[in-house]
């Protein structure tokens, strides 16, 4: 057995900090150690967090090492830091209340999604983090400054905390098949939905008080660019890209509509879309299904072993911040591959016109483009093989400049290949292209402060094909989340850039870029090209 190097043993103490810092996902990752808490979210934990992370920046950046891969690791960690250490400056534990739900809501909807104990301990696991939830939700109502926090993001936050009762009391304990188990965590679960009323019911009234900017601002948004995202360049440029891209994009657009509003002609194509939600499910399954079996004919990437993408709805507590489709990767540190490709199914409380508009924005043009991006190869494909690869700290920490590049990439590989076999299908994924350069200006432009919210949904509604309601929806998730928007075309055209410079095969160099991780892009161009 081949010794551990000091990079090895100090990529380990560094991911063991992480994980019992930041229990809830390391759960999620499938470390069994970390699934009997939440985590400590008072503010004493999360000034803590950041001055111990400042130490290890200081350590990693003054590791040596001559090895590419081990180099790779050290610099992605590094980025990791800087990036948390530019974002301290604008603290989202003081900002956003959804750092607070997401906490609780997603492990415990991945405890049961991913099944990684028998279902007695998993039970008992899901009890003991119920009863931190009151405290964890305590803790945002303490750590929220009315001076920092924006009314639209805390109002975006309580729409998701009005979900946590019926997702508890409802969802959570239909997941247990055993009677006695599933009484003892009903139990459990009703103290934990009355925080999450009483919290909703205070971020209503918080936001009247709260005077904040959602806007991140040209300084900070460059910053993060630059050392979280080695991209070498800041917002301005990245604004110009989009506006370039979108241009050469809406010029294809409109040859392929054989008319200059090639807006009607998408709308018309929006005519035609699944009848219903559970129609809508079924026919991505059905294009999911297509998208696999065209990767194993054309033989453009290894599968891994055992892997399956499961589609289903998207789970009730995301549907309120959440208007597109979404995917959840295998737990990468356990042997599961098995992932979820969750569609957007519409909030409960939607009306009849607002469900309309959340299936046309899904028309049967559009599904088979989507069902390559959140499936195969895009993000089953890469993030269950990358499950499969042997370095852990890039399992732990992705970014989606590389993660949605290439969701995005792959989109385009498969047209290349003769996957969309209509006219439509190829208006849709162009159109798709599209939008992501629009993500490209507006989520610039609205965080450099060049554009309003009324504008950019306007841009958004006009300039692309979302419905006006999924483009409200479209801008809320912007604001709330800079610099993730553009991540979708910035990643697939550098992964163009890396592809003409690799010299061995399709299907090699598909396997070794996606297989490194969800790198920085210049940390996976040095991967990829061996260098």
């Amino acid at each position: 057995m081949t010794a551990k190097t000091e990079a090895d043993r100090l990529v380990g103490e560094f991911l063991a900090w992480h994980f019992d810092r930041a229990p809830g996902n390391a759960a999620m990752l499938g470390s069994p150690a970390h699934d009997h808490t939440l985590g400590d979210f008072s503010a004493t934990a999360f000034a803590d967090a950041e001055r111990e992370a400042g130490s290890w920046l200081a350590r990693f950046t003054a590791l040596e090492t001559d090895d590419l891969q081990e180099s790779v690791d050290r610099d992605l960690v590094v980025s990791v830091l800087r990036g948390e250490r530019a974002k301290a400056s604008w603290p989202a534990w003081r900002r956003d209340p959804s750092v607070y739900t997401g906490a609780v809501l997603f492990p415990l909807f991945s405890a049961f999604l991913n099944r990684l104990r028998p279902e007695p301990e998993l039970v008992a696991s899901v009890v003991r983090r119920l009863a931190e939830v009151p405290s964890v939700l305590a803790a945002c109502r303490a750590n929220l400054d009315p001076g920092l926090a924006s009314p639209k993001i805390v109002l975006r936050a309580a729409a998701q905390a009005r979900t946590g009762r019926a997702f508890l009391t409802g969802t959570l304990p239909a997941e247990v098949a055993d009677p006695a188990l599933r009484a003892e965590l009903a139990g459990a679960a009703e103290p934990a939905a009355r925080a999450f009323d009483e919290l909703a019911a205070f971020l209503d009234g918080f936001a009247e008080r709260a005077t904040g900017d959602w806007r991140m601002g040209e300084a900070l948004y460059s910053t993060l660019l630059r050392e979280q995202e080695v991209l070498g360049y800041g917002a301005a440029e990245l604004h110009e890209r989009g506006r370039s891209a979108y241009a050469e994009l809406e010029a294809e657009l409109r040859e392929l509509a054989g008319a200059d509003d090639w807006h009607s002609v998408m709308a018309a194509l929006q005519d035609d879309f699944p009848p219903t939600p559970e129609a809508m499910r079924a026919e991505y399954e059905a294009e999911t299904r297509r998208a696999r079996a065209f990767l194993v004919e054309h033989g453009l990437v290894t599968l891994a072993e055992g892997e399956e993408c499961r589609v289903v709805p998207s789970p009730a507590f995301q549907r309120p911040v959440l208007a597109v489709a979404s995917y959840m990767s295998p737990p990468p540190l356990t042997d599961r591959r098995v992932g979820h490709f969750f569609v957007p199914s519409p909030p409960e409380e939607f009306t009849a016109e607002q469900v309309e508009q959340r299936l046309r924005t899904n028309s049967r043009a559009q599904l088979a483009t989507i069902a390559v991006h959140e499936a195969y190869p895009g993000h089953h494909w890469h993030l269950s093989w990358l499950a499969a690869q042997d370095r852990p700290v890039r399992k732990v920490f992705r970014t989606p400049y590389f993660s949605e590049g290439w969701a995005l990439y792959s989109e385009k590989l498969l047209r290349e290949h003769g996957f969309f076999t209509t006219r439509a299908q190829e208006l849709a994924h162009v159109e798709a292209r599209l939008f992501r350069a629009a993500r490209m200006v507006v989520d610039t432009a609205l965080h450099c402060g060049d554009m309003g919210v009324e504008e950019a949904e306007e841009f958004m509604s006009t300039k692309t094909s979302l419905t006006p309601g999924t483009a409200t929806g479209e801008v809320t998730r912007y604001c709330a989340w800079p610099t993730q928007a553009p991540s979708y075309l910035t990643g697939a055209l550098e992964i163009d850039r890396i592809r003409a410079e690799h010299t061995g095969s399709l299907r090699e160099f598909h396997d070794t870029v996606a297989g490194s991780g969800a790198l920085p892009l210049g940390l996976a161009r040095r991967v990829a090209l061996g260098r």
